[in-house]
């Protein structure tokens, strides 16, 4: 290897006059020479750079001047993009990664992804990304809901309960689950009016919920079993055995007294079932939010009924004297109406059994099937009772004397009962109570399908109120152990940072 020859570095630099910048081609910052982004453009830079190397004085402290203007402006453009969220932003689920600005994310800041004190616990340095650590096909609706600008879309591969979690995790916000919860059918919850007064708040949901609470299941518990006994006392009172031993309306007139009424097993728990009837309806009717909505309630009404008989048996027991006879006989024909109405306790039942509130739902909802059907009913029993009259005329043995003799014989018929007590003996009646028979069956076929419908729909929609009971429940269980989690994330984030 030869000797090291070193030559001298030498660096020329071409001489610039500064009072015709224009003859020699050099722009000191022009200000239409920018790139895309808004900022000068390379070729001005190295200009104005050139040119300032070759100055002095005055000159190079206004080109100075001049480039440091091109740069500030330049990275506060940058930084006005950044604050703007223009940048992408990349957030990793389970591995499968996605990428979106930062504006988008922006727009809600409530929520976990738009809140930037909240998403810097799942932030990592090394890959530059968000990871979280979730159900990646619901991300999909998730990242959608930003996009769109708060329509969430569950993804049709993802479950329900899944998603419902996913919005929890995400902190969406209820607007969000309640938007999901409408767009997948569930049946929204009616307001619940409640009184003001707080005393009286929670007497009514004591007595009127039973979900409420477990004291108002308890109560509810207590009222259904009142509701059996009166119902058993009810049955046993016509019993033979008893009935033997009391005797019958007549005889209790006659022979019993006032006193021994009261002291009637039957009466004395009968009197303890109203009492216990008296004071539920009395406490409901002082709580309820109003007096008004409580009348027109039918169940309300309900209840009055049930109660009704047994003041109007006492007033009966109370007012009658044994010489008056023809009185006593009135006054007992009251007390067999009055007392059947006592059935009617049955119905009460229904405020807590939700098969009974099913059923009744539908009937309700069913009116117009129902009219239709009484009516053909209606129709066939003139048409078939006048044909099997006017085929049995001549019969002497027949039993269709006339044609309103005939209508229970047609009603049983349509109805496909055929209790067996009236039948046509001639060729002509039996044919008429073919046909009376295929058109009955025809007949109750009809409107049948859409009650089935009915019952179908509001059992269904019940069985979708657990389902969301469930599913809020199980949300809420979720929503209290992300917030445990965070917690515990965060103190040891802070325990780590004072380490």
């Amino acid at each position: 290897m030869g000797p090291l020859d070193v030559t001298p570095w030498r660096m020329e630099v071409a001489l610039v006059d500064f009072e015709n910048l224009d003859e020699v081609g050099v722009s000191i910052g022009d200000p239409g020479d920018v790139d895309p982004r808004g900022r000068p453009s390379c070729g001005s830079l190295i200009s104005n750079w050139k040119v300032l190397l070759n100055s002095d004085g005055s000159q190079s402290e206004t080109i100075y001047n001049k480039l440091s203007k091109e740069c500030g402006d330049g990275l506060f453009r940058e930084k006005q993009a950044l604050d703007e969220g223009n940048q992408k932003v990349i957030i990793n689920i389970a591995g499968l990664r996605f990428e979106t600005q930062l504006k988008t994310l922006n727009q809600f800041p409530e929520t976990l992804l738009g809140d930037p004190l909240k998403r810097i616990g799942y932030f990592d340095p090394m890959r530059n990304e968000y990871f979280f650590d979730r159900n990646r096909p619901s991300f999909d609706g998730i990242l959608y809901y930003y996009q769109s600008g708060g329509k969430i879309r569950r993804p049709a591969n993802v479950p329900l309960d899944i998603f419902a979690d996913e919005i929890t995790f995400y902190e969406l916000g209820n607007e969000a689950m309640e938007q999901f919860k409408e767009d997948e059918g569930f049946i929204k919850d009616a307001e619940v009016p409640l009184p003001a007064n707080e005393i009286h708040r929670q007497f009514w949901l004591l007595f009127e919920y039973p979900e409420s609470s477990s004291a108002a299941r308890s109560v509810a518990l207590v009222s259904v079993l009142v509701i059996v006994i009166s119902i058993i006392i009810f049955c046993l009172e016509t019993l033979p055995e008893f009935r033997d031993e009391m005797g019958d309306f007549q005889a209790i007139a006659d022979r019993k007294s006032l006193a021994a009424t009261l002291t009637d097993p039957f009466f004395i728990v009968e009197t303890i079932c109203i009492i216990w009837f008296c004071f539920e309806l009395s406490v409901r009717f002082i709580v309820c939010p109003s007096k008004k909505e409580f009348f027109n309630n039918i169940m309300n009404m309900i209840d009055i009924v049930s109660i009704t008989p047994y003041f109007i048996t006492l007033g009966t027991e109370v007012l009658t004297t044994p010489d008056a006879n023809s009185a006593q006989n009135m006054s007992l024909a009251i007390l067999r109406i009055v007392r059947l109405v006592r059935v009617f306790r049955i119905f009460k039942l229904s405020r807590h059994s939700k098969g009974l509130q099913i059923l009744g739902q539908t009937l309700k909802a069913s009116m117009r099937e129902l009219g239709l059907l009484i009516f053909f009913l209606f129709i066939g029993v003139i048409l078939f009772s006048s044909a099997i009259y006017f085929a049995e005329v001549d019969e002497p043995q027949t039993q269709f004397v006339s044609i309103p003799e005939g209508f229970w014989w047609a009603v049983v018929t349509m109805t496909t009962v055929g209790y067996g007590d009236m039948c046509p003996i001639t060729m002509g009646g039996k044919m008429v109570g073919t046909l009376c028979a295929i058109a009955g069956v025809l007949t109750i076929a009809l409107p049948v399908p859409v009650i089935v419908s009915n019952f179908n729909y509001f059992y269904h929609r019940e069985t979708e109120q657990v389902e969301k009971q469930a599913l809020d429940t199980s949300t809420e269980a979720s929503g209290k152990t992300g917030g445990a989690s965070k917690h515990v994330s965060t103190n040891g984030s802070s325990t780590a940072r004072k380490t």
